[in-house]
């Protein structure tokens, strides 16, 4: 996968896995990163799928209607990339946490509905549940940010309240934040994400 990797200053710290929103790219999240966690190393990948030309992480039927059986090849897809990658630059692989919006928390929550051990921690914007009917593995090693607007057109509250239950029953520690607005990423979305990272794993 199309991807870049960038050094941290701090070796101890988790890895950052960002993932891009639809027609994003590898390089997209990075000035997140450095907002979240300026110190960490940073392994930005771009989606395999392109829809009308713009990259996605996996295939959809339509907005808001996911392609399952594309999704669930594309989860195995990165979560095996995500392995070769903490092989090939020599990165803790049980220390990663994912930033991921829209398109990509998605694909981020996918992985945690099908691995245990596929985040320390994930930062997931604008997300909804990527599958119905699966028995999800026990999370409980795993902690999760929400960030969301109450007013997003293409991603409904009820979702992401969903995907929160969801992620709660299988013991995962989820905290969330509501913004007033739509689709759109807000800096202080931005900014509760960083405090949460900062409390969770830099304290």
């Amino acid at each position: 996968m199309e991807h870049i990797f960038i050094e941290g200053t701090d070796k101890q710290a988790p890895t950052l896995l960002l993932l891009h929103g639809t027609g994003g790219n590898e390089r997209d999240l990075l000035p997140l990163a450095q907002m979240i966690a300026p110190q960490c190393s940073v392994l930005g990948v771009r989606g395999n799928v392109l829809e009308n030309g713009m990259p996605r992480f996996f295939r959809r039927l339509r907005e808001g209607v996911f392609d399952e059986e594309d999704l669930i090849f594309r989860t195995k897809e990165l979560y095996q990339f995500i392995d070769d990658m903490a092989a090939q630059y020599k990165l803790d692989r049980k220390r990663v946490i994912a930033i991921g919006y829209s398109n990509g928390a998605n694909i981020a929550a996918s992985l945690m509905y099908h691995y245990a051990d596929a985040f320390e921690g994930a930062i997931l914007f604008h997300a909804m549940v990527p599958l119905r009917g699966i028995e999800l593995p026990n999370l409980s090693e795993t902690k999760v940010f929400i960030g969301a607007g109450k007013r997003d057109p293409l991603i409904p509250a009820d979702e992401t309240k969903e995907l929160i239950v969801e992620l709660k029953k299988v013991n995962a520690t989820v905290e969330e934040y509501w913004t007033e607005g739509g689709h759109e990423l807000s800096r202080a979305e931005v900014d509760a994400a960083s405090a949460w990272y900062k409390e969770q794993f830099f304290s």
